[in-house]
């Protein structure tokens, strides 16, 4: 919607970063906007499919047509030299369907698939967000599905899958000592007017680019540095052996209890420390 979309896009690559763009799938994906962001030093585009069929998607997005731009959009991005990135979100409304998704996705010339796990904020609901068993028969079938695919398969707000490759995919799984990347960890979120937040999903102020220097936030605001102490945590995320790994996530505990440190409230493993006390 900007018009100085490619301008921005060229000044952050001089500045030296790896820039992607995350359009909707409206009538201004043109194959002539598509080269300008290639142009500009646009390395990426993702895309949104919430469902593997245009009638579920188009009716999930409420837009009829939305799936077909969608698909258009991706053949045109790979003309103009851009890699493709499909997002889609999780809910009750598809999580059946994660095998479904995958044969298309085979047959789509796309360089990564981010799903994200819902977080009920902004339109979501409650009602929508997987519960413990269906979380784990979804990574069960990511897992699954990943083993086909010849592109990376990774979560957004769904740590917990890393404890899942942890028990069930070990050679897939980095060390469970290593710090997972999440809300507020190796990620930080700044808005169109400067505000600064752990992530797009966790509404918690931590400053303004405009007056604080970004780096000096993330590095010491005492919010964001409780964020990287699983072992503040509340509840089973803070005994949890995984909580370096994985640590839930803050903007989903937040979202559901009001409490950023609170346990994830779609993990249905349950720590070692935790039975051994109920023994």
């Amino acid at each position: 919607m900007r018009d100085d979309l490619c301008k921005i896009v060229e000044y952050a690559v001089f500045r030296g970063l790896r820039t992607a763009v995350s359009p909707s799938a409206t009538g201004r994906l043109k194959p002539e906007n598509l080269t300008a962001l290639s142009m500009a030093g646009c390395q990426r585009i993702s895309l949104s499919l919430d469902a593997p069929d245009a009638a579920s998607h188009d009716a999930f997005r409420g837009v009829v047509g939305s799936f077909a731009r969608t698909m258009t959009g991706i053949e045109n991005a790979r003309r103009a030299g851009l890699e493709v990135q499909i997002n889609t979100t999780i809910s009750r409304f598809n999580h059946t369907r994660i095998a479904e998704f995958a044969e298309l996705m085979q047959t789509l010339d796309i360089a990564f698939w981010s799903i994200f796990f819902l977080v009920p904020v902004g339109r979501a609901n409650v009602q929508d967000v997987l519960s413990p068993a269906e979380t784990e028969a979804a990574f069960a079938e990511m897992l699954k599905a990943s083993a086909t695919l010849p592109f990376p398969v990774k979560t957004t707000e769904a740590p917990h899958y890393r404890r899942f490759l942890a028990q069930h995919s070990p050679e897939e799984s980095p060390d469970a000592s290593e710090m997972g990347i999440s809300d507020g960890k190796g990620f930080v979120f700044v808005s169109h007017t400067g505000e600064i937040f752990p992530s797009g999903f966790l509404p918690h102020l931590l400053g303004n680019v405009r007056t604080e220097r970004l780096i000096d936030v993330y590095r010491n605001n005492p919010f964001i540095r409780r964020l990287r102490d699983p072992d503040s945590f509340a509840g089973k995320c803070g005994v949890c052996e995984f909580n370096r790994l994985c640590g839930g996530s803050r903007a989903r505990a937040y979202a559901m209890t009001g409490n950023a440190f609170a346990s994830e409230p779609t993990c249905a493993y349950i720590p070692r420390a935790t039975m051994a006390a109920a023994h």
